[in-house]
């Protein structure tokens, strides 16, 4: 028996299952410490049920990925909202060192993917699902990017990409904490601070709480709402002017993310719209909690089954590199320091998983060894959006090589 639901039943059983993933993290402390997103506990958990009545042979639930399109367009988009060139001036040239580190980790594991394909005879965009996609990129780009490689006629890349994306998120939070902690006592390092300085307030003072309240009206909600559907429609315009003039693929949630960017950084001069980012966000979090429940709730478990020992050789070696690279590389270029061995444990956080990894990463051991600000102010400016204006560019290159 085959059950098939529509748009609105298919949002109705999303919200329904994202509420259980939250329930469940909030609930189970293995899943909470290692910050796994609400929607991925959700999404795949109804995948296993749907995967179980089958099995059963009692029915088989079809869904409607009709709208989950235009949701990562809208958290794409309110992401490049996000990008201020103000910001990035404030973390110097540790900042900036930083950053090019990680653009060179995500161009390596797309080049260490593409290696491995050749030994384990598989598509090459198959591959980059488990490159600087899912490892960097996370289960955001993982689902987006893998709708553009499916448009190619390969099959599964969302399925691989998003469960890529997952492991390297296990792996992160595990391991983080511990190479950290291995370099900070290897090289017997202490906090650069002040010794009357206390050491309670420095840290209240480096980790700021994202405040969520904010104003909203309809017209409130609605001005913002214009403001992104002016970035997802003007984006759209250039991909498919990109894709007419000379065949160049322009996924268009990178246009919309781009063009958010220009957007916002030309609205900071001239004030033209008035942007309250509490509300992007807001609409950022939603979209993208519905756009991964949806995107999981419709993987096939069956078919995946049979690629997920593929699927864990090619994170283990991810895992193995990134531990490589931070240890004997981005350690000594970032200084060696104690401000250096706590962002190499946030680099392990998101390079294989997620900011929240990296952060909790981090804040685990600054509170047994000391305070970092700096850590904690380059870090998540760099993954959280900085990443995003050489990832991007990356993983076209490479996808435009293949396709």
């Amino acid at each position: 028996m085959i059950l098939k639901l529509d748009t609105a039943q298919t949002l109705m059983v999303a919200i329904i299952f994202f509420m259980i993933g939250n329930l469940l993290r909030n609930k189970i402390k293995f899943l909470n410490n290692l910050c796994i997103p609400s929607p991925i506990i959700g999404g795949i958990l109804f995948s296993l049920l749907n995967l179980i009545l089958q099995q059963l042979g009692l029915i088989k639930i079809i869904i409607s990925a009709h709208y989950s399109t235009m949701f990562i367009y809208l958290f794409f988009t309110t992401i490049g909202l996000g990008i201020s060139t103000k910001l990035i001036k404030n973390g110097g040239n540790l900042l900036f060192r930083y950053w090019v580190l990680c653009a060179f980790l995500a161009f390596s594991q797309n080049i260490l993917v593409l290696s491995l394909s050749k030994f384990l005879n598989i598509d090459p965009l198959l591959s980059l699902m488990c490159g600087s996609i899912s490892m960097e990129g996370g289960h955001g780009y993982a689902a987006a990017f893998g709708q553009t490689i499916e448009n190619f006629g390969v099959e599964n890349a969302i399925s691989f990409g998003v469960t890529a994306a997952t492991l390297g998120l296990i792996f992160g939070g595990i391991l983080g904490g511990p190479v950290g902690k291995f370099l900070i006592e290897r090289h017997n390092l202490k906090p650069n601070v002040d010794l009357n300085t206390n050491r309670s307030s420095l840290k209240n003072k480096s980790i700021v709480k994202k405040d969520i309240s904010f104003n909203l009206s309809p017209l409130v909600f609605m001005e913002h709402l214009m403001i992104i559907l002016l970035c997802i429609n003007t984006g759209d315009l250039i991909s498919k002017l990109a894709f007419k003039i000379n065949g160049f693929v322009l996924p268009i949630v990178v246009t919309c993310m781009f063009t958010a960017v220009i957007l916002r950084n030309v609205n900071d001069r001239v004030k033209f719209f008035i942007i309250d980012f509490n509300i992007m966000t807001f609409i950022g979090e939603i979209s993208l909690g519905l756009f991964l429940t949806i995107s999981l709730m419709n993987i096939d478990l069956y078919k995946l089954s049979s690629l997920l020992p593929l699927i864990l050789f090619m994170v283990i070696c991810q895992v193995i590199f990134i531990i490589v690279y931070g240890v004997f590389i981005c350690f000594k270029v970032l200084g060696k320091t104690f401000d250096a061995a706590i962002i190499i444990s946030g680099l392990i956080g998101h390079g294989i998983g997620a900011t929240p990894n990296a952060m909790s990463n981090m804040v685990t051991l600054t509170d047994k060894y000391g305070p970092s600000p700096k850590a904690l102010l380059v870090v998540p400016m760099v993954s959280s959006f900085l990443l995003d204006i050489v990832s991007v560019p990356c993983i076209l290159f490479f996808i435009n090589i293949f396709s």
